[in-house]
Order: structure tokens, then C-alpha cells, then sequence
């Protein structure tokens, strides 16, 4: 038995009065979701363990069954092993966003979609005006890119920006983590807490006036879009140490993910995945679905265990656009979801499939939120359950009760 996971991040969600009280799920009712559901077994999933955000990392981590308390390092040092850095001991990277600022708030966390073209001549000039011997901007995709500090400090308090849209951008600077010297500190650390924040701090201040100035946001502004005129680091850490999948489940003796997102693509590489870049996969709606279908097809062929991740869910949710999420849910559904199960029912060797998103990312909220989520998993032979709609009210109902920690990798891994 093979196994695949199609997780679309942030797909689940609250009800929403103008859909006539329901959630996206359940006002679009996908298909193919839907036909797994009605022939395969739900559950609810609780993805996010106790005393940790509800973030993409942490969420994705805890759905491949790993100890979060023991693996947990942030959002930069998993979006570092997928953009190709080697981090250092000595090494705090930090997920750095290019957002848009305007009348001192925070827009939107992407700034106004930034495409990776222009961002990579942004992160050059902020390097040029910026970086030394202890502060360096590396390229990744889109906005999101990487900030390392040599022998800073993780021990900081930071407010991942898509958590804070419309919000003024000065409250949320970073704070240093009080008394945290006393237990908490990196040997390699030479910075304090507060040295470090005070840094990073300091480099969000200067990038505002730096990117202001720069021709590519003066462009932007001439031609009505929003400005990526500011830096805004979040989510760091040090080298994690995480054990391949194949080492915990034997049956793993290779996979790969699927994915237009760095941090995900960092997870995949500490727990051992190849990574399968698709072309044209951009993280929001306008993904090349086709493509993730057929490359998900391909390593389904040669590889035991295959990870898909959905971004555009997440960014519709993030963005408060209930027309997008409920294309986005389409879109996963018809055009990547079907064309895959279509090819597994032709397949000799059985696939097990499961279907799930990471967290809630509420249209009407705009942030992630820490509640279970729903799941389905499906193959040829499974006794089905009494869900008939994969939707957030029907899969309590499922046969799975509600899982939590590593419980659904290990139910899902042991169906053989």
C-alpha cells in the first residue's frame, strides 16, 4: 500500500453568513472531496499540540507525526533547507516577509502579491545597504524570504504579520523574551535576547526608508498597487534535529513533497522527502494544478509516500476573500483531487489517500486559528463510515473521533 496526503492549507473555516451560514466547505461541497468522504472514513484532527501557534510549520510538522517539543525551531530554518542554505551553528535564521505598510498599519503580509522577480532585486539592495559580518537577506519565493543573524538569539518575541492585518506595525516590533538567558539560550548564541531585537528592530526601520525609496515600489505606486516597503522577520530558530520518515515508519522507503512553499519544502527535506518543484506552482490560486496532479501521479509510480501541499486556501483565507476560497476549493478538488484519484483506480498496487488542511483560516478573521480540523482518508477496500460531506460539522461525526499529536500518521501509515 502507498500513501498520499492532499492537504490544502487553511481550508477549513467558519460559518459565514453570506453563505448562507455556512462554511466554504460545506457551501461549495467539492465533488471529489466529497465522493472520498462518503466512501472512506472521517475524523477531526487536532494539528496544533498545546503551547504553540497556529502556524503553517508548526501544523504541517505535527500532521507527519513529529514531537513538536523536541523538533520545533520556527519557520527560517525550514524555509533555509529548502531554498538550498546551508544554516551554521552559529546560525539564527529568521522568516522574513516584504509586506506593504500604509498610514502605519500593516495591509497585507505579502506585499500586494510580490512576485519573486521583483523581490530578489529588493533582497539584493537590501543586502547591499544592510547586510555584515552578522547580517545577511537571502531570495527565497514570492515575499517570503530569509534573514540570517550570526549568533543572534531566538529567544524574541515575534508577530508573524499575516496574524496582524490592518493593525499598526509599531506595537508589534519585536520584544526580547524576558529571563530567558536564565535556561533557554543557544550555546552558539552571542547576542542577547534583547540585542537581538533590538536588531531586527533596527533593520525593519531602515528597510522602510530603503525600500520607499527604491524604483520598483515607486513604479508600483505610480501604477496603483500596493508598495513592498517593508521587512518584517518572524519565526526563527537554529538548526533543527529531525529524524527522516523512513526511520520511523519502515514502509516510507521513499517519498516526496509537493509544494510551491518554502517552509514545506523544509519539512520535507529534514524528514528525508524528495523535493518535486512543478513549474508554474505559485502558492495562490492561480497554481499550476494540473501540474502538481501529474507530478503527484509520477512519484506515486516509484516513490511509497507522496506529500501535496495547497498554499491558495491559506491566502484567500488571508486575504478575506470568500469568492477566491471558494474557487480555491474548486480548483483543488477538480483539478488536482480528480485527475489523482482517477489514475490511483488504475494503478496495480493500492493507494491509501488522506485529505486534510493544516489549520482554519477564517475569511471573516483573516488568521489562523487553533481548532481541529477535518480529515477523510480513503482506498479501494476501507469500510466506509456514515459521512457523506467532508465538511467541519459532518467528519465529527466520522469514525476517527478526534485525533490528536501523532495519531492520525500512525492510523494512516497503518493501513497496509
Amino acid at each position: 500500500m502507498k500513501h498520499i496526503i492532499i492537504l490544502g492549507d487553511g481550508m477549513s473555516d467558519h460559518k459565514v453568513k453570506a453563505l448562507d451560514n455556512k462554511t466554504p466547505l460545506a457551501y461549495q461541497r467539492p465533488s471529489y472531496i466529497n465522493k472520498l468522504a462518503r466512501e472512506g472514513r472521517c475524523g477531526m484532527l487536532r494539528t496544533i499540540p498545546a503551547n504553540f501557534p497556529p502556524g503553517s510549520e508548526v501544523a504541517n510538522t505535527a500532521i507527519l507525526g513529529y514531537d513538536l517539543n523536541k523538533v520545533y525551531e520556527g519557520r527560517g530554518p525550514l524555509e533555509a533547507a529548502s531554498i538550498g542554505y546551508e544554516m551554521q551553528e552559529d546560525d539564527l535564521a529568521i522568516r522574513c516577509n516584504i509586506i506593504t505598510l500604509e498610514n502605519d498599519k500593516i495591509i497585507t503580509h505579502n506585499g500586494g502579491n510580490l512576485q519573486t522577480d521583483e523581490a530578489s532585486i529588493l533582497i539584493d539592495y537590501l543586502n547591499e545597504h544592510l547586510a555584515n559580518d552578522k547580517v545577511r537577506f537571502i531570495t527565497g519565493i514570492q515575499y517570503r524570504h530569509l534573514l540570517i543573524i550570526k549568533g543572534g538569539n531566538k529567544n524574541i518575541i515575534c508577530n508573524p504579520p499575516h496574524d496582524h492585518p490592518n493593525e499598526y506595525w509599531e506595537p508589534l516590533l519585536v520584544k526580547a523574551v524576558e529571563n530567558a538567558e536564565e535556561n533557554n539560550s543557544h550555546h552558539n548564541a552571542t547576542m542577547s535576547p534583547q540585542e537581538t531585537a533590538d536588531l531586527i528592530n533596527e533593520l525593519i526601520i531602515k528597510s522602510q526608508d530603503l525600500l520607499s525609496r527604491h524604483q520598483i515600489n515607486i513604479k508600483r505606486k505610480e501604477e496603483g498597487k500596493r508598495q513592498a516597503n517593508s521587512i518584517w522577520p518572524w519565526s526563527g530558530g537554529y538548526r533543527p534535529s529531525m529524524q527522516k520518515l523512513s526511520d520511523i515508519y519502515p514502509q516510507v522507503r521513499s517519498g516526496a513533497v509537493i509544494t510551491a512553499v518554502d517552509l514545506i519544502k523544509g519539512i520535507g527535506h529534514y524528514a528525508g522527502l524528495q523535493i518535486i518543484n512543478v513549474e508554474g506552482a505559485t502558492g495562490l490560486a492561480n497554481t499550476n494544478y494540473e501540474g502538481k496532479a501529474q507530478a503527484a501521479i509520477d512519484a506515486l509510480k516509484v516513490s511509497d509516500f507522496v506529500f501535496v501541499h495547497v498554499e491558495a486556501t491559506d491566502e484567500a483565507g488571508h486575504d478575506g476573500d470568500i469568492a477566491l476560497k471558494l474557487k480555491a476549493i474548486d480548483y483543488l478538488d477538480q483539478r488536482l483531487l480528480k485527475p489523482i484519484i482517477k489514475a490511483i483506480e488504475e494503478m496495480d498496487e493500492p493507494v491509501c489517500v488522506a485529505v486534510l488542511p493544516d489549520h482554519p483560516t477564517p475569511v471573516e478573521m483573516r488568521i489562523h486559528v487553533n481548532e481541529p480540523v477535518p480529515f477523510l482518508i480513503w482506498h479501494k477496500d476501507i469500510s466506509a463510515d456514515e459521512v457523506h460531506y467532508y465538511d467541519e460539522e459532518s467528519c465529527q461525526l466520522g469514525a476517527y473521533g478526534t485525533l490528536e499529536s501523532d495519531e492520525f500518521i500512525k492510523e494512516f501509515m497503518s493501513i497496509n
